[in-house]
């Protein structure tokens, strides 16, 4: 196969094969241990920081990207903490929604954080429990086990159809 057929080829298989959505989270803590949250002007209920990724973005920058965005803060995410594949609801088809760790803040970083975005109404750093109150019950069960994760050195996969 000459060059331009295999590239002609492997356009064809590209065009061809299923997309996936790609939520990219972060998990960002206080010194205190409580975890920041972020209350989305589109949406009902609070969030984690975060968002979607773009086109042939890695969900690691799409993390960091939209950290940036939101809160006007650099991060660096480390490991996967939780990753989640969601099954096709409502009007979406299925996605991969990955929560990194982001660390802790600084105590004076934290206390002077403010939305930079107008996607972002508010913030709060919040305890576990606070957490489940403000959150959707899916995105709820997904930091807790993003959270355990945490304490437990690895990595939690679910599926949600």
């Amino acid at each position: 196969m000459t060059d331009p057929d295999r590239w002609a080829y492997l356009a064809e298989g590209n065009a061809k094969q299923a997309r996936k959505r790609v939520a990219a989270d972060v998990l960002l803590r206080d010194d205190g241990g409580r975890v920041l949250l972020v209350n989305p002007t589109y949406k009902d209920f609070w969030d984690l920081p975060g968002g979607m990724a773009e086109a042939n973005e890695s969900p690691s920058a799409a993390a960091e990207r939209e950290v940036c965005e939101e809160l006007g803060i650099a991060v660096k995410v480390g490991r996967v903490l939780a990753l989640e594949w969601v099954g096709p609801h409502g009007p979406w088809d299925d996605q991969l929604m990955f929560v990194f760790d982001a660390g802790t803040l600084a105590a004076d970083v934290a206390a002077g954080l403010r939305p930079a975005d107008d996607e972002v109404a508010e913030l709060a750093f919040v305890t576990p429990e606070e957490a489940r109150r403000r959150l959707r019950p899916d995105i709820a069960a997904l930091v807790d086990r993003a959270l355990a994760a945490l304490a437990g050195g690895g990595t939690d996969y679910a599926e949600r159809r």
